[in-house]
């Protein structure tokens, strides 16, 4: 990895995907990430097959090291205020009230660490009317705008990743690295709070700047009718996205592709208010004309035109592109009980270098000796 974080100190007690995806970003930058889980179970994303290492926990999980410490227990609190004594940072994404219970609320490890960067992760805040209601995903999506944005009312169902879990762990490093800047010149740690409420409504600012600014209130098809976007069906069943945007030049070229150059002699088509209006006709006129090649001929004649087009790829097939395999996106590690793990690599590079080495993400527990002992050698 490149260690631009490196020598920070990150406490993660984190679980599921918030907290997690906020470590994994720090760690990523090379930031010492030490996941702390409860005894015998751990994370409860670990479950799987009778197991403790599910696809979903090393997705979030890579470089960090694991000690699992009963935060009720005296002995092993002494183990954590060991740890959060000249630690960066500590990360929790518990429900408001729980860390306290636990011992680990803000006001008593800053006590013990008044540099701590003390990161608290919720649903929906830590005071008002639904600090306490339980927020997964889904929940957040729906109660910040997004999710109105992504389900077709004509066969409703929901779609895609956990947006909202994995943004609000973006959106906690995020603030994370600004304050450690600002401890750069005053010394002094900052309590940094996120909600997925708030993260997923930042992440909606679109929606909400139209309806602030002219009214109106997005669906599903309002962002992909003005960009032009489309996905389209190919003979070899098989799919292609285009997206024309606003440059004439991107319709000339496709209409030379489909070999149809007199589409724009049909006033449906003819501008750019036209498509938008006719979007479904269009759609059903560029439906008929793909149908009639492979995707990979498509793909070709696109590109000859300079025609803004991708492969519609699943993730079998994504990172076998020949640009993802020069980015070199797809890395790989060893563990030693666990084996292979592969996985994407950070998207950020430093002057030009990227990120191509991983530390698998830990099994439960893997690094409580090798934890323990650093502590007594201080």
């Amino acid at each position: 990895m490149i260690p631009v974080l490196q020598g920070l100190k990150v406490i993660e007690q984190g679980t599921f995907i918030t907290g997690p995806a906020a470590g994994m970003l720090l760690g990523d930058l090379g930031a010492d990430v030490i996941k702390v889980e409860q005894p015998g179970t751990g994370d409860p994303f670990r479950a799987f097959k009778n197991g403790l290492y599910s696809p979903h926990y090393q997705t979030y999980n890579r470089n960090k090291r694991s000690i699992t410490l009963d935060t009720k227990s005296s002995e092993d609190r002494e183990v954590l205020d060991a740890l959060i004594a000249d630690a960066d940072v500590y990360i929790q994404n518990f429900r408001p009230g729980v860390a306290e219970k636990l011992g680990v609320g803000a006001q008593r490890l800053q006590a013990l660490n008044p540099k701590l960067i003390y990161v608290a992760i919720s649903g929906f805040g830590s005071t008002g009317p639904a600090a306490n209601r339980p927020a997964y995903d889904t929940v957040a999506q729906a109660a910040s705008g997004f999710l109105n944005l992504l389900v077709n009312p004509e066969n409703p169902r929901v779609v895609g990743p956990a947006i909202a879990d994995s943004l609000t762990g973006f959106y906690a490093a995020y603030g994370v690295l600004g304050a450690l800047y600002e401890r750069g010149r005053t010394g002094v740690g900052r309590k940094v709070e996120v909600s997925m409420l708030e993260a997923m409504a930042h992440f909606n600012l679109d929606a909400f700047t139209h309806f602030f600014q002219v009214d109106e209130v997005m669906g599903p098809y309002s962002r992909p009718s003005v960009s032009q976007s489309y996905v389209l069906r190919c003979a070899d069943d098989k799919w292609i996205a285009l997206h024309m945007s606003s440059p004439e030049k991107f319709w000339r070229g496709l209409a030379v592709a489909i070999e149809q150059p007199d589409i724009f002699e049909d006033a449906r088509f003819a501008t750019r208010d036209a498509r938008i209006e006719n979007q479904e006709a269009l759609i059903a006129l560029l439906g008929t004309r793909f149908a009639t090649q492979t995707r990979d001929e498509w793909c070709r004649r696109l590109q000859r035109e300079d025609v803004p087009n991708a492969p519609m790829y699943d993730t079998s097939e994504a990172l076998e592109d020949p640009q993802a395999k020069h980015l070199q996106l797809m890395t790989s590690a060893e563990h030693p009980v666990m084996g292979l793990f592969r996985t994407v690599r950070s998207p950020v590079s430093f002057d030009g270098e990227r990120a191509l080495q991983v530390r698998p993400p830990p099994m439960l527990g893997e690094h409580n000796d090798e934890i323990r002992a650093a502590l007594k050698r201080k």
